[in-house]
């Protein structure tokens, strides 16, 4: 099972590779956790979705103005129901921002498609805004993926006086391998925008991680100002 953070598709097709069906789905500690969970049935045929609202949820996909928007699009996740979390303890003005319009924002973007399932985009606050375009990173990190030398991969945003801010890529190899800038960003080249394609790489031993094993992105961002 997976549901701590967004699972790469090329992942999820080694798993299935290896006779191994991964139950896909999605939680936060403040929804007592779950949220959305995909059927194995689907497990390949929407690799990448974290499926459908459990059923005591209601779940949206909405713009900055709490309007629903058109399946496809991509806009903030906002969830409500009987499992939500009351409050912030002793932190009244993050409870209220949390629950604005009644729903609990969750800071997860996402898209729904006409079926009704969901696809978590990127968190918000790892979203970056190059030459006037968004960045959804967890995208890029998609495709970094399928390079087999690839053992686990960031990409964040990084200030760039010409465009805001640009791509940078934190790559881990795999024990044994070498990569090269080159090996990394050639194959996203007619993959990806390029505005979308990171404009640096950095090689790492390891990705800094939390007690619950999601990537610290802002600590990456520190390294890199």
């Amino acid at each position: 099972m997976s549901g701590g953070a967004p699972l790469p598709v090329n992942m999820v097709r080694q798993y299935h590779e290896k006779g191994i069906v991964l139950q896909q789905g999605f939680g936060m500690s403040e929804a007592a956790p779950g949220i959305a969970t995909l059927s194995k049935d689907l497990a390949m045929k929407k690799a990448g979705s974290i499926g459908r609202a459990v059923f005591h949820l209601e779940a949206r996909v909405v713009d900055g103005d709490m309007h629903e928007v058109a399946p496809g699009d991509v806009g903030e996740l906002v969830i409500r129901g009987p499992n939500l979390m009351k409050e912030y303890w002793n932190r009244p003005e993050a409870t209220e921002e949390a629950f604005a319009g009644g729903w609990f924002h969750t800071g997860d973007l996402a898209r729904m498609d006409e079926d009704g399932d969901l696809y978590i985009v990127e968190r918000k606050k790892d979203m970056f805004i190059s030459g006037g375009e968004n960045v959804y990173p967890a995208e890029v990190e998609n495709v970094i993926y399928e390079n087999p030398k690839v053992a686990e991969v960031a990409v964040i945003g990084v200030k760039d006086e010409k465009w805001g801010e640009v791509g940078c890529a934190v790559v881990v190899p795999k024990p044994g391998q070498s990569l090269t800038a080159e090996e990394i960003l050639g194959p996203l080249k007619g993959r990806l925008a390029k505005y979308k394609i990171p404009k640096s790489v950095v090689l790492a031993d390891r990705l800094p991680r939390n007690a619950a094993g999601k990537v610290l992105k802002t600590v990456l961002r520190e390294k890199q100002s």
